[in-house]
């Protein structure tokens, strides 16, 4: 029976060996893994050299100082204009004045009671002497008139307010001054309004056509 025991207790310890060694890994295979993991390549962060961070420092360098020469230029021209314009908004309040003066000349001017004084002479002539004053002190201060008579139509300059048939003149010349236009140094205070020409309608030529038709008949 001992022996039978023996025999049996062997042959567990046999199949319990056989277990181990199948559920051991094999180490030859794990040593090949790690081997193989340890080949993988890394990426490696690549630190700059001294002259690329020296690169980088004059680029950032010279970025700043191209951003502060903007500024300085900036801030100059804002300093410029508001030196040589700076009087705008006052320069064309103050060219009501020369309207007034315009219109107060034409209301005397249209009165019938008036006509052929010698106190309606002597008044205009002082309206004119005030406006020509006006004109003297705004010219000082570099605010001048507008040339349009008898001028091309100019956008920049001029603003067209009606058509005025004339065949004597070239479409789009101005030949009515309603109300005159400013400059400031280069800058447009306030526009012309005119009156421009333009070509007679064909109104005229149906009618001799008509004239003719009639005499035909």
């Amino acid at each position: 029976m001992e022996k039978e025991e023996n025999q049996n207790n062997t042959s567990t310890d046999q199949k319990q060996d056989t277990v181990n060694e199948t559920e051991k890994p094999d180490e030859n295979l794990v040593e090949e893994n790690k081997q193989e993991t340890d080949q993988e390549p890394k990426e490696e962060i690549k630190e700059p050299t001294p002259e690329e961070k020296i690169a980088e420092l004059e680029d950032k360098m010279a970025r700043t100082l191209a951003e502060m020469e903007n500024q300085r230029r900036r801030f100059e021209k804002e300093k410029e204009d508001a030196f040589e314009y700076g009087g705008y908004s006052f320069a064309k309040e103050a060219l009501n004045l020369i309207d007034n003066l315009d219109r107060s000349k034409h209301v005397l001017e249209s009165d019938d009671k008036l006509k052929e004084t010698e106190a309606l002479k002597k008044t205009l002539e002082h309206l004119d002497i005030i406006k020509k004053d006006l004109i003297s002190i705004f010219e000082k201060n570099n605010i001048k008139p507008i040339d349009s008579l008898n001028k091309k139509l100019d956008p920049n300059f001029h603003q067209a307010m009606m058509e005025i048939e004339d065949d004597t003149k070239e479409p789009g010349t101005i030949i009515q001054e309603i109300q005159k236009g400013f400059t400031i140094k280069d800058r447009l205070l306030r526009p012309s309004l005119v009156g421009v020409s333009k070509k007679v309608t064909v109104k005229e030529e149906k009618t001799e056509e008509n004239k003719e038709n009639l005499k035909n008949k």
